[in-house]
């Protein structure tokens, strides 16, 4: 692969990574995309992972969680750290 590669931004902040980028670091439809920003300016890294490769890792809960109670949690969460 070569060391540098470039592509264009859209009007609209979009852009199309190259290829043999989205090969290297095994990108797919539906990726999250990682930047790492620092003095020296900006890396694309590669997915943190694939969440399903966590399963069977925890204790399953007493008691199931519902979507809605996740939700009130999350909510109550950001709210204490002044994220809402």
């Amino acid at each position: 692969m070569r060391n540098e590669v470039s592509a264009t931004l859209s009007s609209s902040g979009r852009v199309v990574i190259p290829m043999d980028v989205r090969r290297r670091l095994g990108l797919v439809e539906g990726s999250v995309l990682r930047f790492h920003i620092d003095d020296e300016g900006v890396r694309l890294l590669p997915p943190a992972g694939d969440v399903k490769r966590l399963k069977g890792r925890l204790k399953a809960p007493a008691k199931p969680v519902t979507v809605e109670e996740m939700s009130a949690t999350i909510l109550q969460r950001r709210s204490d750290l002044g994220h809402l």
